[in-house]
């Protein structure tokens, strides 16, 4: 039996169809790919982390909560947009309890835990006026956002955050989808170390960001 060579139409006909099945065999491999967000200014505490070490290791005298956390669950920083808990309802401060504010109550797509621990965190300088900028890569939009600051007095390297510990000191209103909510805060009153912990309300489903940035009003 003689063998009929392929005409060159056929060959590359062949050879998409081979690349298509190909492209389709990978995708259905592939991880489905989340993208969230979180504040960049003042910098959550895991952002901080991966701006200044990015995925390798942190130097542990340089900075020793990055450290413990990458030690922990490298995933807490390099997983940075997800610290989230989802169908928390209005009374989300009976869903995420005292001391696990800044891991979202446990929930989000990793381990979260080590970002709850007290300690001496970088701090970003500010003034009793500053800014808050969500950076919302999935441009889920927002509802609101709410910014509180710690109690003076309270101390941040040696306690647990509770909601009681905590001072609302902005509430905005809705903002569409975008991929940076951004609001101005005037405060007074408050004078050394401190954590900024915004609560970042998604438009597109009940799902809301627990978001802690360590801060220095000066």
């Amino acid at each position: 039996m003689n063998r009929v060579p392929a005409t060159a139409a056929g060959r590359t006909a062949l050879g998409a169809a081979i690349l298509a099945t190909s492209l389709l065999g990978m995708l259905a491999q592939a991880p489905t790919a989340a993208a969230h967000g979180t504040v960049i200014t003042p910098e959550t505490r895991n952002y901080g982390c991966l701006q200044r070490w990015g995925y390798t290791e942190p130097n542990e005298s340089q900075d020793p909560m990055c450290y413990r956390t990458y030690h922990e669950n490298a995933n807490a920083i390099g997983a940075w947009k997800a610290v989230y808990a989802n169908n928390t309802g209005d009374n989300y401060k009976q869903v995420i309890p005292d001391g696990q504010i800044c891991s979202a109550g446990g929930q989000g797509e990793t381990n979260y835990r080590p970002l709850d621990r007290p300690g001496p965190w970088k701090m970003t300088n500010i003034s009793s006026d500053f800014t808050v900028d969500v950076y919302d890569e999935a441009r889920h939009g927002a509802d609101w956002l709410e910014v509180y600051v710690t109690k003076q007095g309270f101390n941040p390297e040696y306690e647990l955050i509770g909601w009681d510990d905590l001072e609302l000191v902005k509430k905005t209103g809705r903002y569409p989808y975008q991929a940076h909510y951004v609001t101005d805060v005037s405060t007074s009153g408050y004078s050394g170390r401190h954590v900024v912990v915004t609560v970042w309300k998604a438009s597109h489903m009940d799902q809301k960001y627990f978001l802690c940035s360590d801060v220095n009003f000066s």
